[in-house]
């Protein structure tokens, strides 16, 4: 799958998540609200993360006007960064949690809609079908690395264990909580 192809996959799971929120908070479903509000957070976290790590310095050596639209996402995205962090800290009994949740919505959206309609035409004018293709793979295997990262957040040692049964991790039984978080990551 190529590069433009994946992200734009992700934004539009995203979209998803933000259309169940707003769902979720007309029926004042608190519990639903906060289910699904971590879930876009991970996500953004984890998409953000592959774009500045993989996309945007790819971007940034091509031609200045497409320089500038990454240079321009990096900042969108230290919003969106501010904004989950200020939303991670509230529960959805606070009354600045929905009003956070639609700001970054909003926020997203924008970023999501200038990407598809400004930078990935030029990525795809700039590079070629080749050079996204690798872009493509390199953005499935940061998101593998980012998505494992998060799995072994906060588990203890006997979850991390099932986990690495699930993966089949050899010399699993033989390793410390810290050992087997390092190996499910490196996966």
């Amino acid at each position: 799958m190529d590069a433009v192809t994946l992200l734009t996959n992700d934004h539009d799971k995203v979209r998803r998540l933000f259309r169940d929120f707003e769902t979720a908070e007309e029926a004042e479903d608190s519990a639903r609200q906060e289910t699904i509000a971590e879930q876009i957070l991970h996500e953004l976290e984890v998409h953000t993360s592959i774009e500045e790590e993989i996309l945007y310095p790819a971007a940034g050596e091509l031609s200045e006007e497409t320089r500038k639209l990454m240079l321009e996402g990096v900042e969108e995205h230290h919003v969106v960064d501010t904004l989950m962090s200020e939303i991670s800290d509230l529960g959805p009994d606070d009354e600045a949690f929905a009003a956070k949740m639609t700001v970054l919505i909003e926020n997203v959206e924008h970023h999501a809609e200038e990407e598809e309609s400004e930078l990935f035409p030029k990525l795809r004018e700039e590079l070629g079908d080749a050079a996204l293709k690798r872009l493509g793979t390199e953005l499935a295997a940061a998101k593998e690395r980012h998505e494992a990262g998060a799995a072994t957040d906060g588990r203890s040692r006997d979850e991390l264990y099932s986990l690495a049964q699930e993966r089949d991790l050899p010399g699993r039984s033989s390793m410390t909580k810290e050992e087997l978080a390092e190996a499910l990551e490196d996966q």
